[in-house]
């Protein structure tokens, strides 16, 4: 039966050199409670030390003292192994001055590594991070100048490549749910995500390791319907029932949307319309390539607007939308929600959804593109001192049939006039993203030209379209110049479809499209 106790008990439980996982998704799943008190068992005790800290995606908001960044303390820390590192600012700066350890591997490996762990086995063989950074002949995720350990080996099996990632005990597992009953038993009922909460705990047990669970409330013993239980009490150690202000289902969001939770359903009209700005013309535009019945992933950041187009073109009901760590069905949300959606019509865990996705669930993914190369390679996991990690994206990009990339052409001061169906250049971006060769291969144009893969690149004035014979220019902007605006911001030059287009002027005037009709359409050819 587990017990009881503070959360300054349970981070006793951390000893010097463990290896601690975490749940968490952006702003969702994190033991606050626990966390805090890991943080200032450290900074007045010295201990635990030496940690390695491993978890799938980013636990914060990229600005606050919270989540995970609390972790960021020289001496706490020893290695971080993560799926994504970009909302952790203390923890990259760490990473960068080389005073950690530092690996990124694809976040859908880190769940199911969490499962491949519990069952004791040596790792996972996968195709996912062939011919990226962590290929092995690339950088096998490794971060900075200190980080030696080989996570990743390429193998062969019947002739063909696969990446085998090496599984490693986990000593402590740290994380929430809703309710537990005096046994242990845990419901996540007012989550808003699935998560790996499971996973983990499996895991940590396999090791030897012990479970730490934050809930907000307790039941009595055998009040929780069994179909509820998310976790069992065979595989938890302790409890910690946090105050209400460490227990948000949003934090740095909201205490409670039952909408997020599926209590209940809202109308689409709660869903506000974006402003007309780059962002909602590159979504516009990546809109377009729904199809209607299709399985659709958004990537986190410029991506999330394409939920909102959707929604404002009344087309959200006639595909299904997906998040990583697990929802399925409604409107994915941004910002500090993104992983969770309006109206969900299901949640499975996170691991699972992995399995979907590199199973080829998805029909169509959308997700952003920090900067490309002439050889259709997208980086979005590194530039320069700025480490962002990888997250879902090469699972997703590696798995799905039609990918679309999408970000403005130019960054650093880019300011555009959006009017009557035209886009003009006020101020140009200082940073070119279209280079010679990107720093970081998140995305290989190789890999996705030999899968097959149908690949596009949306701007705010151009697309793009990564063809056998090359990366090829296929539409433009009405309002822009050819040579000043797009070739002349380029750091290579593209090949030109003998048939380029205009990219449709709906896009750029400030009233809904109304392409349902159209979308719909193509599914009845």
């Amino acid at each position: 039966m587990a017990v009881f106790m503070t959360a300054e008990e349970a981070a006793k439980l951390i000893k010097n050199g463990d290896t601690v996982a975490t749940s968490g998704f952006v702003g969702m799943g994190h033991p606050e409670e626990i966390s805090k008190a890991v943080e200032k068992r450290f900074l007045e005790t010295g201990e635990p030390r030496d940690i390695t800290l491993a978890f799938g995606a980013s636990q914060n908001d990229g600005k606050s003292n919270w989540g995970l960044n609390r972790w960021a303390k020289e001496g706490l820390l020893k290695k971080v192994v993560s799926g994504h590192w970009g909302l952790q600012p203390d923890l990259i700066r760490m990473a960068v001055e080389n005073k950690i350890e530092a690996y990124n591997l694809p976040q859908g490996v880190m769940m199911h590594l969490f499962r491949a762990i519990a069952g004791k086995k040596p790792g996972i063989i996968t195709h996912v991070g062939l011919r990226t950074f962590v290929d092995p002949r690339e950088t096998g995720g490794r971060l900075n100048d200190i980080s030696h350990e080989e996570y990743v080996r390429l193998i062969e099996i019947d002739g063909k490549e696969y990446l085998f990632y090496k599984a490693f005990p986990i000593n402590v597992a740290i994380i929430r749910g809703t309710t537990a009953d005096e046994l242990g038993n845990i419901s996540i009922e007012k989550e808003g995500i699935a998560l790996e909460f499971l996973a983990l705990a499996l895991a940590a047990k396999a090791s030897g390791g012990k479970v730490i669970v934050q809930v907000e409330r307790v039941a009595r013993a055998g009040s929780l319907h069994p179909m509820m239980v998310k976790v069992p009490k065979v595989v938890v150690d302790a409890v910690v029932v946090a105050k209400p202000e460490n227990h948000w289902q949003v934090p740095m969001g909201e205490p409670y949307n039952p909408s997020l939770s599926g209590e209940v359903k809202v109308p689409l009209s709660a869903v506000k319309p974006l402003p007309l700005n780059e962002r909602k013309v590159i979504c516009r535009r990546c809109a377009m390539e729904l199809i209607p019945d299709a399985v659709v992933n958004l990537g986190i950041g410029m991506p999330e607007g394409v939920g909102a187009v959707a929604a404002e073109e009344s087309i959200s009901g006639n595909m299904t939308m997906t998040v990583e760590p697990g929802v399925i069905g409604g409107v994915p949300l941004s910002g500090v929600y993104f992983g969770t959606a309006v109206n969900p019509e299901a949640m499975v865990d996170h691991p699972n959804m992995f399995d979907f996705y590199d199973g080829g669930g998805l029909d169509l993914a959308v997700l952003g593109m920090a900067e490309m190369d002439q050889y259709g390679n997208v980086n979005v996991s590194k530039f320069g001192p700025r480490i962002a990690g990888a997250g879902g994206f090469i699972n997703i990009t590696q798995s799905t049939g039609t990918v679309v990339f999408c970000g403005t052409m130019t960054a650093g001061g880019l300011k555009l006039e959006i009017n009557d169906g035209q886009l003009k250049i006020v101020n140009e971006g200082k940073i070119k993203k279209f280079v010679k060769k990107v720093e970081h291969i998140t995305f290989s144009g190789d890999y996705g030209r030999s899968s097959g893969q149908k690949i596009k690149y949306v701007t705010e004035r151009a697309v793009f379209e990564l063809r056998p014979e090359g990366v090829t220019l296929t539409e433009i902007a009405p309002g822009v110049d050819l040579e000043r605006d797009v070739l002349g911001q380029m750091e290579f030059k593209p090949l030109i479809a003998p048939d380029l287009k205009l990219m449709d002027p709906r896009i750029f005037r400030d009233a809904p499209m109304g392409i349902k009709e159209e979308i719909l359409a193509k599914g009845r050819r």
